[in-house]
């Protein structure tokens, strides 16, 4: 049987997958978990544990949610409801608020019919792997609701983002007066938080998509649709623009030409700042296996070292914890910077970013004209048996005559999806020809061999 959970939680067609059912349950048993853990008594004998439920602007939100309260006072802990909030923004209350556990109802970029569960630790971190199973394993298990005053107490509060919206313009190194921003909020989670947070630093706001009605979260909009961000950015005269995914947890830049400015850009131009502040934790950049060649060399040559791990901002931010690491993140657009936040926050980034164009007097344009991409084509082959990509050795000699042929001027990424039975196949090489030539040969290959 597959893992329930994915790279980023629980995922899939609210209602069918992702059903109110799966949600309390799931919700019950990681209470049980966090309470077998911390080894507490609730009820009359002992303080009840506290959980925190924030949802995106899905029309599924509240059902799930409302779901995750019940399975989470069932099992005893104490629950806010937010109502809709980023996911940072999330982890950040968890944190401060002094819950014991957090629960994120999203599914990020996905289109609205979706929906996810993620959950996050008292330290406001993703919940590890290991304990992820071990909730897993509890939902098969027979237990006891609590009854009598062992139940716990569920409330509201849609206005505790605030102090969301306090720790993000707090961040800030500067004040953006005479910055124009546009902002993109994908009809998601950002939709309020990230106006008031910019035009609380001075900045002169221009929203976009920021009327969510359930249903047009991430349709056309937002960081995996920036075309209207980018029309906006230029027809408005912004200095620049940002545009986030449906939970907030990832952002994309527009400069005032209306290019596209993406996430290994963002981090080469807030690492190289860092180093220059003398802030950045051992000269050192975690990327994952996905970004670009360009940005490798980038950071090369500015003196900085990088390490790359697989895919995944949870994989990233354990590497950054286990090296004392202060930057990495995602060429999508997650990027997490420790000294703010525990996780990915597009917000955050975007703020930062915007502070760095004012304190610098540079335009983003100039700022992230030091990275220069490497032609990148990326083919994902469907129906194949992903589990053989690192064995097969038909797959293998091709991937070792493709880097051969590239030498130090490409780059060959074989990669699994954690989500579908697909394999991303990804070459970067001096041209796009060479790219595009070389990524064909091979996913043909992998289509050959692994297919279905």
């Amino acid at each position: 049987m597959p893992r329930l959970f994915g790279t980023d939680g629980v995922r899939g067609l609210a209602g069918r997958d992702i059903s109110a059912t799966l949600a309390m349950s799931l919700a019950a048993a990681a209470a049980r978990e966090l309470t077998a853990e911390h080894n507490v008594q609730s009820g009359p004998e002992g303080p009840h544990l506290r959980a925190v439920v924030g949802v995106d602007s899905r029309v599924s939100g509240d059902m799930l949610a409302g779901a995750c309260a019940a399975g989470l006072a069932s099992a005893g802990f104490d629950v806010l409801l937010t109502g809709i909030i980023p996911t940072p923004g999330l982890a950040y209350l968890t944190r401060t608020g002094d819950y014991d556990l957090g629960v994120m109802i999203s599914a990020s970029h996905n289109p609205f019919p979706d929906n996810g569960i993620k959950f996050f630790a008292g330290t406001g971190h993703k919940l590890p792997d290991q304990v992820e199973d071990l909730i897993e394993a509890r939902l098969a298990e027979a237990w006891e609701p609590a009854t009598g005053a062992d139940i716990g107490q569920t409330r509201t509060d849609p206005l505790c983002d605030q102090v969301y919206v306090d720790s993000l313009v707090a961040s800030a190194p500067v004040k953006l007066d005479g910055l124009k921003v546009a902002l993109d909020c994908a009809n998601g989670a950002s939709y309020r938080t990230a106006p008031q947070a910019f035009s609380r630093l001075g900045a002169e706001v221009v929203p976009l998509a920021c009327q969510p009605n359930g249903v047009n979260i991430n349709d056309g909009v937002g960081s995996t649709h920036p075309e209207m961000l980018q029309r906006a950015v230029t027809e408005n005269g912004a200095d620049l623009g940002f545009g986030f995914d449906g939970d907030a947890d990832r952002c994309l830049a527009v400069d005032a030409l209306g290019h596209l400015v993406d996430g290994d850009q963002i981090m080469g131009i807030l690492a190289t700042s860092l180093k220059a502040q003398g802030q950045l934790a051992g000269d050192t950049l975690v990327l994952t296996v996905m970004s670009n060649l360009g940005l490798l060399k980038a950071m090369a040559a500015a003196g900085i070292n990088t390490v790359a791990t697989a895919v995944g901002d949870r994989y990233v931010l354990e590497e950054m914890l286990r090296g004392g690491y202060v930057l990495g993140g995602e060429q999508s657009g997650h990027v997490i910077m420790t000294q703010h936040s525990t996780t990915g926050d597009g917000v955050l980034t975007a703020v930062q970013l915007a502070c760095q164009v004012k304190r610098s007097g540079q335009s983003l344009a100039q700022l992230a004209s030091v990275i220069k991409a490497f032609p990148q084509v990326l083919i994902n082959v469907p129906r194949v048996d992903k589990s053989k990509v690192d064995s097969d050795p038909e797959v293998l000699a091709a991937v070792e005559r493709c880097q051969a042929q590239l030498g130090d001027s490409g780059r060959v990424v074989l990669r699994p999806s954690g989500t579908e039975p697909l394999v991303r196949v990804m070459v970067e090489a001096s041209t796009d020809e060479q790219a595009q030539a070389a990524a064909q040969q091979l996913a043909t290959t992998v289509a050959q061999r692994l297919g279905f």
